[in-house]
């Protein structure tokens, strides 16, 4: 594993720590809750944009009332006004990620970060019943100096999946530019514009590859044919008390580093993603951690790229064991549409500590690859994921993560692959 131990020092050396000694912030909420006085309901799950911000509102709120880092007072200051005058709410964060391979015929040490500027303009007032925003988030993906960046390194060792989701090489991207809309006290909501269908299809409460795993068949359904972010819409019903209703539709094509191409690959082209899912939860707020839902989806046939129609179902479950606990089992079922996967199943379990106490999940997957696209001769894989995110100050964590590959799918010579991770992230 040549330059690991040496890369994993520096990326930690090289960490703001921030404050020592500032308090716990105030106990964290299970699930995903309304910040208070942000007027806004999230339509995503905890890797949407609304959704980081009422997280990490949550968590920076402590050094904005009690002044502990009084050279943020300003910027803190800012913020306010422009919440209360513009309706303007906004972040700003940065990660890092660092993995290396215990066993590769290829690269074996990839690095890459991820700057993100992202935020909400409520344009509609939410004391008229009803709450209407339009949701931005732009972001630059970029290596390290490494050759490869992390979102690829699961192709140096025949893995048919990847190590690392949204840490790739592809520059700058427009990934959300679209209107969000409830009504009837958020009975019912929509989106429309420029879209990210993972932050709601199949969605639960670890799926965030910013805090939690990083592997992606555990932050999201690896059967589940999505495309890049692009044109879509998505409606939701609430269905009584403990019933919901989602379905939209998407650009198979999606693009978001040329934005600009949206609409006439929408209605030229004509080919998309759709999606149905139908769900049960235990409350409202806790709707992404006590859950039951089955998702169905269809794509059509890309042209350009050479990628078959496909369609497939998806069910999700997760239960909350106490006030910290999170049990999930998820199982999907692909055919074609070019997922990573044709079947899978994982599960696993987390453990969410408040304010500065450190988070812990351990996920295990079983997969079999989409002889479509890897061939006939692709074998099952397995994958286990462990993950440690400490809060280290108000602004700043860390993650170890540690995964374990059995059987890639794509190199009958590998056994056994250790991928050794350190992720990194600032908020402000």
């Amino acid at each position: 594993m040549r330059g690991v131990g040496c890369g994993l020092w520096l990326a930690i050396s090289s960490i703001p720590i921030g404050a020592a000694e500032i308090a716990d912030p105030e106990p964290e909420v299970a699930g995903i809750t309304d910040v208070e006085g942000s007027g806004q309901e999230s339509f995503g799950g905890p890797g949407s944009t609304s959704a980081q911000m009422q997280a990490d509102e949550q968590i920076g709120a402590q050094d904005c009332r009690k002044g502990l880092a009084s050279h943020l007072r300003l910027y803190c200051d800012f913020k306010r006004f422009l919440h209360r005058e513009n309706g303007i709410r906004f972040g700003v964060d940065y990660n890092t990620l660092l993995q290396g391979l215990t066993d590769s015929p290829g690269e074996d040490l990839a690095a890459g970060g991820v700057f993100r500027l992202f935020g909400t303009w409520t344009l509609l007032d939410p004391d008229a019943g009803r709450t209407g925003f339009l949701t931005f988030k732009a972001e630059n993906r970029h290596r390290l100096g490494t050759d490869l960046a992390p979102q690829a390194l699961g192709g140096e060792f025949g893995y048919a999946g990847l190590t690392a989701l949204p840490f790739s090489n592809a520059g700058t991207l427009l990934t959300n530019l679209y209107w969000e809309q409830s009504l009837a006290g958020d009975r019912f909501a929509y989106v429309a514009g420029l879209v990210d269908v993972t932050d709601y299809v199949a969605a639960y409460g670890l799926a965030s590859p910013w805090t939690d795993f990083s592997n992606l068949a555990f932050s999201t359904d690896p059967t589940v044919a999505v495309p890049d972010q692009g044109l879509g819409t998505a409606l939701r019903w609430r269905l009584g008390d403990n019933y919901y209703l989602l379905a939209g539709l998407a650009d198979a094509n999606g693009d978001p580093a040329d934005p600009g191409d949206s609409f006439e690959s929408f209605f030229g082209e004509g080919e998309l993603f759709k999606h149905v899912e139908f769900g049960w939860y235990g409350s409202w707020d806790s709707r992404y951690d006590d859950h039951v839902h089955l998702t169905l989806w269809q794509v059509d046939r890309r042209t350009e790229a050479g990628v078959p129609d496909g369609w497939g179902a998806a069910l999700s479950s997760s239960h909350a064991v106490g006030e910290r606990w999170l049990a999930f089992l998820r199982v999907g079922y692909g055919d074609g549409g070019g997922a990573l996967l044709e079947r899978s199943i994982s599960t696993g379990v987390a453990h969410r500590g408040g304010g500065r106490r450190g988070a812990f999940g351990l996920g295990v997957n079983w997969g079999r690859p989409n002889h479509d696209l890897f061939g006939a001769d692709a074998r099952d894989q397995y994958t286990l994921e462990a993950y440690y995110r400490l809060q280290l100050g108000t602004h700043t964590s860390i993650t170890p993560d540690i995964q374990v590959v059995k059987d890639p799918a794509l190199d009958p010579g590998q056994d056994v692959v250790w991928v050794v991770g350190l992720r990194a992230r600032v908020f402000f």
